[in-house]
């Protein structure tokens, strides 16, 4: 009698794990596979024609090449770039869906925004740091600052009347602003634009005093003169400037702020997918159309592994959350 209970037992567990191994199969084969033929979508969570955009653009036929499959750019715009963010993080983890996004987006707008649907830090899963763009601190010809300390000593001497422009509230140009103004105690006035364009064309009209503006769109007006530039925000002086001293040669120690570009997945995609797409990524990094691009964006190409990204928007993170409290810093 035992022993056909055990038989039984025994059967009964054969069966089960066999139900369960059948079930798992192609879930496995699926990741293995992975992206078997299917079209991959790449949101860019801005208008088409931007940084980011650009350099989706040029990175997915790459990829599209080397995985064999379509690649398709979306562009969904919105709310500082969390509409797209969202989107793919409530996408079904199975590497499909992919977000090609910036620092904004990832680390600044979430300590904004009252409300997101999502959490980037958790619901979004790293897979790659595609660049970093540097920004410099520029001041029209006219005005009177011949470096950064000339600048502090103007703050100082007038609180609140130094007015610098940025490309709206919240973005990076103003957030480095604000850091700078909270480390050295003074205080600036913000007038935020719709755009960073129109933010530097007030800068060189003299309409405010200062910025912080991306390299490449500061640079051809630094050259003709009609820009001064004090300082980059780089760890290294720039190739293309290197006349100017970094913010650490300035005076300023620990300010090394750059905007960056990135590539997420799902959160819970398999690890296996968040691998493949990281490794096929630094690969299009290294291709000669995509290397040319990003000087001419004055981007800094950088990849690595999906940990190093996650240590750099979690840091960064922090950064900004503590710089939004301490500001006292909303978006209306």
């Amino acid at each position: 009698m035992n022993s056909s209970k055990s038989l039984a037992d025994s059967k009964r567990r054969l069966l089960l794990g066999g139900l369960a191994a059948a079930a798992i199969a192609p879930c496995v084969r699926a990741q293995s596979a992975w992206p078997a033929g299917h079209a991959i979508t790449w949101v860019v969570p801005y208008p088409p024609g931007g940084t980011t955009d650009v350099l989706a653009r040029s990175i997915t036929p790459i990829l599209s090449a080397s995985v064999g499959a379509p690649v398709v750019v979306d562009n969904r715009p919105g709310a500082t770039g969390t509409i797209g963010g969202a989107f793919v993080a409530h996408a079904a983890p199975d590497g499909y869906t992919v977000l090609g996004t910036s620092i904004g987006a990832q680390t600044i707008a979430p300590h904004l925004l009252a409300k997101l649907s999502y959490d980037p830090l958790r619901d979004l899963e790293p897979v790659i740091l595609v660049g970093t763009v540097p920004h410099v601190l520029v001041t029209a010809a006219a005005q009177p600052f011949h470096s950064l300390e000339d600048l502090l000593a103007a703050a100082r001497a007038k609180p609140g009347q130094l007015a610098y422009a940025s490309g709206g509230n919240g973005t990076i140009l103003q957030m480095q602003a604000e850091l700078l103004a909270q480390r050295k105690g003074v205080k600036f006035l913000h007038v935020p634009y719709k755009g960073d364009t129109p933010a530097l064309l007030d800068t060189l009209a003299g309409q405010v005093q200062f910025m912080f503006a991306p390299v490449t769109a500061a640079l051809p007006h630094v050259q003709s003169g009609k820009l001064r530039a004090l300082a980059v925000t780089s760890a290294k002086r720039l190739k293309a400037l290197p006349q100017v001293p970094t913010m650490a040669e300035a005076g300023q120690p620990d300010f090394v702020i750059e905007q960056w570009q990135a590539v997420y997945l799902p959160g819970r995609t398999p690890q296996a997918i968040v691998n493949r797409l990281n490794a096929e990524i630094n690969k299009a990094l290294r291709d000669p159309s995509v290397v040319a691009l990003a000087d001419k964006l004055g981007t800094n190409l950088v990849g690595g592994t999906p940990q190093h990204l996650a240590e750099v928007q979690k840091a960064d993170s922090a950064t900004w959350a503590k710089v939004i409290r301490d500001g006292h810093i909303h978006t209306d």
